[in-house]
């Protein structure tokens, strides 16, 4: 009914940037929060940033202040994250999650449409 898809991961050498992107579709009406959790091989799913449909308001975990940016597209039904600066700590499985309410949380239990993820690499 809500499909996420994923993309723009891949490997970066620390300092450099990296765009994700979430593309919605299906039953895009029902979405009122769109946000990016990140989870490293055996490490708990982490919240990063999340964004409301109608952009706005934001919300971001401290360690990406200033280097992430989470923003809407709205003609191509996307929700991005610009990733600057990045670390080899920011390596992990990205992925964006919907939720039926505009608050945004940082806990994934409410959001209920998750995409597949796509894979983010900083080397040192």
């Amino acid at each position: 009914q809500v499909q996420l898809v994923e993309s723009g991961g891949g490997l970066v050498q620390a300092g450099g940037s990296l765009k994700l992107s979430c593309a919605a579709s299906g039953r895009t009406f029902t979405i009122n929060a769109i946000a990016w959790f990140r989870q490293a091989p055996g490490k708990e799913r982490e919240f990063v940033a999340a964004i409301r449909w109608n952009g706005i308001g934001t919300n971001y975990v401290d360690s990406v202040k200033g280097r992430f940016t989470i923003s809407r597209d709205n003609a191509k039904n996307t929700v991005n994250l610009q990733m600057n600066s990045l670390k080899p700590e920011d390596t992990a499985a990205y992925y964006c999650a919907a939720r039926d309410g505009p608050s945004l949380y940082t806990s994934g239990n409410y959001y209920q449409h998750w995409g597949q993820g796509t894979q983010v690499t900083v080397s040192s």
